[in-house]
């Protein structure tokens, strides 16, 4: 059981701050900002977990059955994430890539110590074992200041695919589709680095300034890392109501007002980004219906404009009402991984992928969030993130884009490069 206890906040952008470096005592920490990005489908501007209490960690082996019993077993608030080779427990798939990372498949954990803010509204959730630490543990809070590192070692960034034989692998995808295996595909490349040493707080922070997205995450499990300024939902329950909000469409954004107005129609009236969209649009309908009530799943938004920091993105709004004896473990589980990460048709797509590229892609292209103790949760896509693994020194990024049947390669890499331009500014 939890206890609640409520505060107002007077700078509610410093006590996030002041939240984020307070929780790198503890050896488990999700903390979520939305950078107070409008949105429709939002409960909290920032969360903060820290401190297991409970946790599970496991394979891809039965990880989503795993997962479901947890779930049911702890019936509270539940943080972690699942990763992309979770494709090999739910069909007949492998991962036999190279994998530098060596992160659990999937973890969740329940924790001791909850924040939750909106607007200048704090709630406090502890578990009634530790509810009487809040006072004092509030105080230390209100209290952090910056004490980031200046120190910024030299890290040299490589990338796992060079650009000839990118090149030659796109090709080898637009071969597949014109052969009619496949429609779309989304293939992804990684830039890493070893003997790698970061300030994981101080890159999330860098990060999290220049992208400002709604779903950012820092996340840490003793020595692993994710640091994502992701712009992308996967999946949002709230009630019966499911929501998926995948993004497919890319667009620079500019200095100049003119110019960037120019780019922003530009992506809106593109004939290939919008065909991408459309055709994940549909996988994803395709997906949701398979635990939604009758008639009920619905496109709310098709190949709509959002604009951040960084891109401009179209991004399509999907809904369904989820039929009451499925678990809500079971929608995860139907629609994952995400169509925007895989392609379609997504069983055939995946394999593909799976041999052209050269990294076991692990949490990049998964989704990271939290279940509520009414069976409620939020979840986005990893993707715009930093992976790093503080006990190997190995730090990590990977980008990707939609390969159709318009594609022209050099364009894809392009792409590519842009999407990488954050991550790579950050860490350099």
């Amino acid at each position: 059981m939890r206890t609640s206890i409520y505060k107002s906040i007077s700078d509610s952008k410093l006590f996030k701050q002041q939240l984020l470096l307070w929780s790198q005592q503890f050896r488990e920490v999700v903390f979520m900002d939305s950078n107070e990005y409008p949105q429709q489908y939002s409960s909290c501007d920032c969360i903060l977990a820290v401190d297991a209490f409970t946790s599970i960690k496991t394979d891809v082996y039965n990880a989503f059955e795993d997962l479901k019993q947890y779930q049911q077993n702890t019936k509270d608030w539940l943080f972690g994430y699942l990763s992309y080779d979770l494709k090999n427990d739910i069909e007949q798939l492998q991962s036999a890539n190279f994998d530098g990372l060596d992160f659990p498949d999937l973890y969740f954990f329940q924790p001791k110590k909850l924040f939750l803010l909106k607007g200048n509204q704090l709630e406090i959730q502890y578990l009634n074992m530790c509810v009487e630490e809040v006072e004092a543990d509030f105080k230390e809070i209100s209290v952090q200041c910056s004490a980031l590192s200046v120190q910024n070692p030299q890290i040299t960034i490589q990338q796992r695919i060079p650009k000839e034989n990118y090149l030659q692998k796109v090709s080898k995808i637009l071969e597949h589709i014109h052969q009619g295996d496949i429609y779309e595909a989304n293939f992804c490349m990684e830039f890493f680095a070893e003997n790698a040493t970061i300030d994981p707080i101080e890159k999330f922070i860098k990060l999290n300034e220049i992208s400002q997205p709604p779903f950012a995450v820092f996340f840490k499990n003793n020595n692993h890392f994710l640091l994502s300024a992701t712009p992308e939902r996967y999946l949002r329950k709230e009630g019966e109501l499911i929501i998926s909000q995948p993004i497919k469409g890319t667009a620079k954004r500019f200095s100049d007002p003119i110019e960037d107005e120019k780019s922003k129609m530009q992506l809106a009236l593109d004939p290939k980004e919008r065909a991408e969209n459309i055709m994940i649009t549909d996988l994803v309908r395709n997906d949701l219906s398979r635990t939604a009530q009758k008639g009920s799943v619905e496109v709310q938004e098709l190949c709509t404009i959002y604009s951040f920091l960084q891109v401009h993105q179209m991004i399509s709004t999907v809904t369904s009402k989820l039929e009451a004896h499925y678990s809500i473990v079971d929608t995860l589980k139907t629609t994952f991984p995400m169509g925007s990460m895989t392609g379609a048709p997504k069983i055939s797509v995946m394999k593909i992928i799976e041999k052209l590229e050269e990294t076991k892609r692990g949490l990049y292209s998964g989704a990271v969030g939290y279940f509520t103790p009414n069976g409620d949760f939020d979840f986005n896509v990893v993707i715009r993130s930093i992976l790093y693994n503080q006990e190997k020194k190995y730090v990590s990024f990977s980008v990707g884009s939609a390969i159709t049947s318009p594609s022209i390669p050099e364009k894809e890499y392009e792409e590519c490069l842009l999407k990488a331009k954050a991550m790579r500014e950050v860490l350099s």
